[in-house]
Parts: structure tokens; sequence; C-alpha cells
């Protein structure tokens, strides 16, 4: 690590390997000589003359990059592609003639770009399933578990803390449909040439439109593809890129109303984000903990939806075929995109993984609200007892708001239940009024959804994703 320079925070703190390899240069690069192999055998099974001494020369070479060679040649041509054309020349003398033949820049550089994003959305797709997964594990468990809900962040009428859970997953379930179309309709850009016309091919193959018309659909089978864009400029339309950066910022601005509640939550420590044992700071202390990692979320999360702004401007002002002011923008918005998402989901699945809940505060913080709540039941088994509908409601209000002040004004305990069994209007006991603050009585039918919504909406999700599961969080620092 060269300590003189700026590093990306992506990669020194917050991306996984993985992630990273996927938008590193060996990745780059070797996907071009990949793209350069299936050029040439698809030309070849045309009938260019190219030999199979010529394509076995090309594979030989496809993962030893000579990037001496290469960022020497850059020095003096100043163009990239063709720089790694004459490094991959100088390690294939006999192929050098058919290498990257027809083809311009954006053959190899735009290809790259649809490759990276795809196997980059494979794995935000993993580590989404697995938050998924992980967050079905909390609902389920706590399905049953009353807790205060929050309207306006007031209390509310009761939830459980499962159904909470079923709130956060199923926005992320609405992201990883997003995700699951926009990865399955990406196509490789093919072989257009200059301005999309394969010009270049008409040449080559003679006016031989048939054959032409076969190139895109090898290349794209070639490279693990379905098909090609149809028609392009010299470049694939950016408005793919916006389409990618969406999603993103989809998961980024789920994964931050999850952080958001989390940090609420721990505010009123009903529960706790874990920490390590040697963890120190303010995030640690004996009396309290600072919510980090959920910060964290909270941080990329918006770096993440702001970026997806990058794209969209940069596809809004492409002029005609293509301009060049796309490119150092693409260099950073798509790549720091999924890395901060990379990180996001790290996150997100430390923290559901390791969630602590801390039911006896829910139950002190749901118990000091629920007479309040309660009212609509006191009362109705006060007319049960004998009492004046009409007369118990207007007592109810005003005992509500005699206790509403001392809590509020007073700062006391909630002590409406004493007020009502001290008015004889509502003829019920201290017992019989205690009888009505079982919590389970007021939080619907929370648990019924949360078996439910687990079973229809997200078993099947987690059926169909078998293979992702079991993923552990890699968190840097």
């Amino acid at each position: 690590m060269m300590n003189d320079r700026y590093q990306s925070p992506l990669s020194e703190r917050y991306a996984s390997r993985e992630m990273q390899y996927i938008f590193s240069p060996d990745m780059k690069f070797k996907t071009w000589r990949k793209l350069w192999i299936a050029l040439a055998e698809t030309e070849k099974e045309l009938g260019l003359n190219i030999t199979d001494e010529q394509i076995a020369e090309l594979k030989e070479h496809a993962e030893d990059i000579n990037y001496d060679v290469a960022k020497a040649r850059e020095k003096v041509v100043r163009h990239d592609v063709m720089s790694h054309v004459y490094a991959y020349g100088v390690q294939c003398p006999k192929a050098k003639g058919i290498i990257h033949l027809g083809a311009t820049s954006c053959y190899v550089g735009d290809n790259t770009d649809i490759i990276v994003m795809a196997e980059a959305l494979k794995l935000v797709k993993k580590k989404l399933v697995n938050v998924i997964a992980e967050l079905a594990k909390f609902a389920d468990t706590y399905k049953a578990q009353p807790t205060l809900a929050f309207t306006h962040f007031q209390p509310a009428q009761p939830t459980t803390v499962g159904k909470r859970a079923t709130l956060w997953m199923q926005e992320f379930l609405m992201d990883l449909d997003d995700l699951n179309y926009v990865l399955g309709s990406l196509k490789l850009l093919g072989s257009k040439g200059t301005t999309g016309t394969q010009a270049s091919f008409l040449e080559l193959f003679d006016g031989d439109q048939e054959k032409i018309d076969k190139i895109d659909p090898m290349i794209a089978e070639k490279m693990g593809f379905e098909a090609c864009y149809p028609v392009s400029g010299q470049t694939y339309s950016r408005k793919v890129d916006t389409r990618v950066l969406n999603v993103l910022a989809g998961i980024a601005a789920s994964a931050h109303k999850f952080s958001n509640d989390i940090r609420l939550l721990q505010h009123l420590k009903e529960v706790e984000e874990p920490f390590e044992k040697t963890q120190i700071g303010s995030s640690a202390m004996a009396y309290k903990r600072n919510p980090m990692r959920s910060e964290r979320i909270a941080s990329l999360s918006r770096f993440v939806i702001c970026d997806a702004l990058n794209p969209a401007i940069t596809s809004a002002t492409q002029w005609f075929e293509r301009t060049l002011d796309d490119s150092a923008n693409k260099r950073l918005s798509v790549p720091e995109g999924f890395l901060a998402v990379d990180g996001i989901l790290d996150l997100c699945l430390n923290v559901v993984d390791g969630l602590v809940v801390y039911p006896k505060v829910i139950e002190k913080h749901l118990m000091a609200e629920l007479p309040f709540m309660a009212t609509e039941n006191i009362m109705m088994d006060a007319v049960k007892a004998g009492g004046d509908r009409q007369e118990l409601h207007e007592k109810i209000r005003e005992l509500s708001m005699e206790a509403g002040r001392n809590v509020k004004v007073e700062g006391k305990e909630n002590n409406l239940l004493e007020l009502i069994a001290e008015d004889e209007a509502f003829n019920l006991t201290m017992e019989e009024l205690q009888k009505t603050m079982d919590p389970a009585k007021y939080v619907g039918r929370a648990p019924r959804q949360v078996d439910v919504f687990l079973e229809k909406n997200v078993k099947p999700v987690l059926e169909e994703n078998k293979e992702l599961l079991g993923l552990k969080a890699e968190i840097n620092v």
C-alpha cells in the first residue's frame, strides 16, 4: 500500500475483495482478450482467412497480460485499446494481424462494461438474497413479540417486532425483482463499428449481409449472453447504465430505511446492532452503544442514491452516435456505485445476523402507552358492567387527558388505570383492568401476517435462489 497518494475508501474500507476484483484491471483486460478471441473465432467460422493456429495462440495468452508492454505503448500512442492490441500482438506474433479485425475500441470497451456490470449484479443479487434470508429468520423468531408501532415517531397501535421486519424485507424483495429484470435484460453491444452501421464488416465480408447478420448473435453466445442490442451508435445506449444504477439506488434506499429504523430503535434501547469484544470508542461504551454500522449504511446509501444521477445525466447529454464526455464519468460512477452497494449489503447482513433484541425494554415502553390504547376495550367492558356508553366515553377522555398531563408535565408514570379504577362510573376493579393489558390482544393479525408473508412471498424466493444462500458478511473495518 502506498501512503503518499489518495486511496479510495470504497476499496480500503467498505467493498469486498470479490467486488473489487470484478472492477479490477485483471478482469477488464482479460475480458478484452476473451472478446478478441470470440471475434476472431466468429470471423473464422464465417469464412475469413483466420487459422486455428492463430486462434490457439490467442487463447494461450488470454490470461498472462503483459501490462508493462501495454503501459509503455500507451505513453507513445495515447490510446488504451490500441496499446493492448499491440501488447497482445507482441505475445501472439502469428495472430497480431487479425486481433481486433474490423472492430472499434468500443467493441472491447463497451462489451466489457456490460459483462462487468452483469457479474457485479450477480454478486449484488447473492448478497441481497442473503440479507432477505437473515431478515426472514429474524421476522419468524420475533413474529409474536408485541412492540409499540410508531406513526410520525409517535406511539401508535402495537405491532410485533417480526411484522416490522417484514416491512424492511418487502422493500428488499422489490429491489430483487428490479435487479432480476435489469440483469435478465442486459445485452451486449456486439460489433457494430464506428457509428453502428457495421460498414467495416460489409467490406470484410464483401457485402455478404447474411454473414454479417450472424456476427452479433455468435459473439453474444460465445460470451454467455442471449443477444446484442439490435441497434446502436458507436456505443451501447447509456440508458443501460442508468437502469443499472437505478437498481443500486433502490437497494440503497431500502437499506437506508432499514438503518434509520435500527438507529431509532437503538436510541430507544429496544434493539442493538452487533459489536466486537475488542471494539473501543463511543460505539462500545458500557452505558450506551452508538449504531455505527447502521450509520455507515445510511452514509454509503446516500452516496449511491446521489451517484445514480450521474448515468442519467450522461445518458441525457450524449450527442448523436457518440461523444466522449461519458468516459471519465462512467469510470467513476458505475464502479463506485457497485463498490458502495457491496459494502452496504455486507453491513446489512452483519447487522441483521447479530441484531440483539431487548424484550423487557420493549415491554416497558409498550406498557407505558398501552392504557391509552386500551381505552376502547375498557369502555366496552364498563358498558357490559352496566355503565352508560356516552357518559363513559366522556369520562375516559377526561381521565386520559389527566393521565397524559401526569406523564408529560409531572414526569410521572402513566396512572390511567388507577384513575379508571377509582371512578365508580366504570365499575371495574384494578384486577379486571389489568386483564385488558395483555399486549397480544392489540397486535391484530401481525403474527399471522408474518407467517403468510414468509410462506407466500419469501420462501419461494429463497428456494429459487438456494444456491446463493449461506453467505457471511465481509467487513474490512
